[in-house]
């Protein structure tokens, strides 16, 4: 039954589409992937063309907003909008510590895994849009790996699109996964040097806590999770959107309480800590995260972790010794987050068989197609974007056939959100040559 509810400004539907788990069997096992269906109230009943909405991860489900809130509202002014749920997300059939084991063991996992890729979210993509639509194109917005899938899809469906639009995630179509976070620790680097430059107080702060950590040995918080030195520079992930650094310097200043034991890391810190660390809500993300850049015939192998080593500088034990400022990390996951995190540690065998698998079944990207692409195409890129890097991304966008790009400082990552309708009406812009 298809339900619909009226939120400000919007009816809201729920839709259910089955889907092949495997795209390459059809007539096997089947999942279910959800979208919830957006339309202006004003606009209910009528025939707009559809926005498909890929919101990024990977692991990542659709936001939740309430009626035309961000881009949603300018985006309802002329469509009607899909925000998946990418397979194993949400609503749609879930993949996670409490489901996985189902499939099996660790083996099993990791090969059932390995169908939750760009390439199976873009089939997933074609068979509802034949559903839906009737056949015709349709217009996607892809933000971060949601863009990542966006390029999949102008490589291996074209005929099923009628604009692209792409806000930080113009992916590399080339890159290993060794070159991605060979370029990603100086971009952190830079993000940390500017929080510390806003925030002077944070530096003795992060200091305290890092050095409370590697005196007493790894924190199992209250919720949980074991939080390490290495765990607590990971915070630095929240230094890639807008309000990150504004949310890090709240963290920090919470810290400590005095105790009858003397100073300890307060609980609003430890929960704080959890919330930001744990991917209790979303583990596919780190599941999958080094297996969205692997190309056949070749394994990640903890890329991450293996690059880490060649940045010296992120030796927390170092800088506390010279009084220097804390190093921080960002986006990147590690080994150790199996055994910290209580959602991830059930999947510490299956993320290491994905890790080291070779057998992929298809490139991600086809830059002969791209060369010759005819879909409209445009993609906000945010200068020193700590979570893709602007040179890969230009380059990618020189690879696509008529793709413009607008390159700006004004927004982190989440453009897109942060901005209201400003950045997508700028994409519109640009893909419909208004500007």
């Amino acid at each position: 039954m298809t339900l619909s509810n009226r939120q400000p400004g919007a009816v809201v539907t729920d839709r259910v589409f089955t889907v092949p788990l495997d795209h390459d069997r059809p007539e096997g096992e089947t999942i279910e992937v959800y979208g919830r269906e957006v339309i202006a109230t004003a606009n209910a009943g009528q025939k707009l063309p559809w926005l498909l909405y890929l919101e990024g991860g990977p692991g990542g489900k659709a936001r939740r907003f309430v009626g035309a809130q961000a881009w949603l509202g300018r985006a309802l002014k002329e469509f009607r909008v899909l925000m998946l749920d990418q397979r194993g997300t949400g609503r749609s059939t879930p993949a996670d510590r409490q489901t996985l084991p189902l499939r099996g063991g660790p083996r099993e996992q990791a090969d059932y895994l390995a169908l939750f890729r760009a390439d199976a979210i873009v089939r997933d993509c074609e068979v509802i849009r034949r559903e839906l639509t009737g056949g015709a194109p349709w217009t996607v917005l892809g933000q971060s790996f949601g863009g990542f899938c966006a390029v999949h899809y102008l490589s291996t469906a074209p005929e099923g699109l009628a604009t692209v639009l792409i806000t930080g995630g113009l992916p590399s179509l080339d890159a290993s996964a060794d070159d991605v976070y060979r370029a990603g620790y100086p971009r952190v680097a830079r993000k940390v040097a500017a929080h510390y430059a806003r925030y002077p107080q944070d530096v003795e702060r992060a200091q305290a806590v890092a050095t409370y950590l590697a005196e007493r040995g790894p924190l199992t918080l209250n919720g949980g999770y074991r939080l390490s030195v290495e765990a607590f520079q990971s915070l630095g992930i929240l230094l890639g959107v807008g309000d990150g650094s504004h949310q890090l310097h709240y963290l920090l200043e919470n810290a400590f309480v005095r105790t009858p034991n003397g100073p300890a890391l307060s609980d609003t810190f430890q929960e704080a800590a959890q919330s930001a660390l744990s991917y209790a809500a979303r583990p596919l993300y780190a599941v999958l995260h080094e297996a969205i850049y692997a190309q056949p015939g070749s394994s990640t192998n903890w890329a991450a972790e293996r690059v880490r080593a060649e940045f010296p500088q992120l030796d927390a034990g170092k800088a506390l010794a010279d009084g220097a400022p804390l190093p921080l990390t960002g986006e990147s996951i590690h080994p150790w987050m199996f055994e910290a995190d209580p959602a991830l540690t059930p999947l510490r065998e299956t993320a290491e068989l994905l890790a080291a698998r070779t057998h992929w079944p298809r490139p991600l990207y086809a830059p002969e197609v791209l060369a010759r692409n005819e879909v409209p195409v445009a993609a906000a890129v945010y200068h020193d974007d700590m979570y893709v890097d602007t040179a890969h991304s230009l380059q990618t966008a020189r690879a696509i056939r008529g793709l413009r790009t607008w390159v700006t400082d004004e927004y982190e990552h989440d453009g897109v959100r942060a901005s209201g309708p400003r950045v997508l009406d700028r994409l519109l812009a640009l893909a419909r040559g208004e500007i």
